[in-house]
């Protein structure tokens, strides 16, 4: 019997298992099943052969020691796929525990669109230096609805829409985009950020990370910038 047989199983495995195993639990469970089955059948195979061997050409203990390493390492990687698995599974589970908790809550982010209702919409907007600038908001379908010249300070400022257009006229209930393009005193642009707060409506959980739905549109949680709870 031949040390080659041995090396053959090794390799069975190794390709098996593959050197970069895609997590999962049936894969997971299945590899296993198949590096114990394989182990035993080596180490059936080593013990024969050692009995076996001629004592004028004995077996290379090199290869075999090789070849037990290569089972470890095997294994070893197996292991870490079945504990990758699990954190996976752990962040999964601690970031929908998250995101359904903000149901609810008032939360801002990082936006331009929000929500007229009842004749007014809100947006918090920083601007990096004192500027003057022209604030222009457009309805869903793109239409101008209103545009104005600002002075802005430095910092985090508010901007209040009473949802009436240049024109004096009210313009209806919906989403609405502001959007501000702003210049210093010697007449270079200033970047102008602006969010906006909402209501967190409902989460999606199928997504992955989960997405929060505010003033219709989705966001991921890492895009909150603050939440108020209920009642706050």
């Amino acid at each position: 019997m031949a040390i080659d047989n041995v090396a053959s199983i090794v390799s069975a495995v190794t390709s098996a298992t593959g050197t970069t195993p895609t997590p999962g639990a049936t894969t997971t469970t299945t590899s296993k099943a198949s590096i114990a089955q394989n182990f035993d059948s080596f180490l059936m195979l080593l013990t024969t052969q050692l009995k076996n061997q001629n004592p004028l050409e004995p077996l290379d203990t090199n290869q075999f020691t090789q070849q037990l390493v290569q089972f470890a390492q095997v294994e070893q990687q197996i292991n870490m796929n079945t504990q990758l698995t699990t954190l996976i599974a752990m962040q999964k589970a601690t970031q929908s525990t998250q995101a359904m908790s903000f149901l609810g809550s008032t939360a801002t982010v990082d936006g331009a669109t929000t929500k007229l209702n009842n004749g007014q919409a809100n947006w918090s907007f920083s601007s990096e230096k004192p500027a003057t600038a022209t604030v222009t908001i457009k309805s869903a379908s793109g239409v101008t609805a209103y545009s104005g010249s600002f002075s802005l300070n430095s910092g985090l400022q508010q901007f209040t829409w009473d949802g009436r257009g240049n024109n004096g006229i009210a313009w209806p209930a919906g989403d609405y985009t502001i959007s501000i393009t702003a210049k210093d005193a010697t007449g270079n642009n200033v970047a102008v950020s602006t969010e906006i707060s909402g209501t967190v409506d409902s989460v999606d959980l199928t997504k992955n990370p989960p997405v929060l739905m505010i003033n219709g549109k989705d966001y991921t949680v890492d895009k909150i910038k603050s939440v108020v709870r209920p009642g706050n």
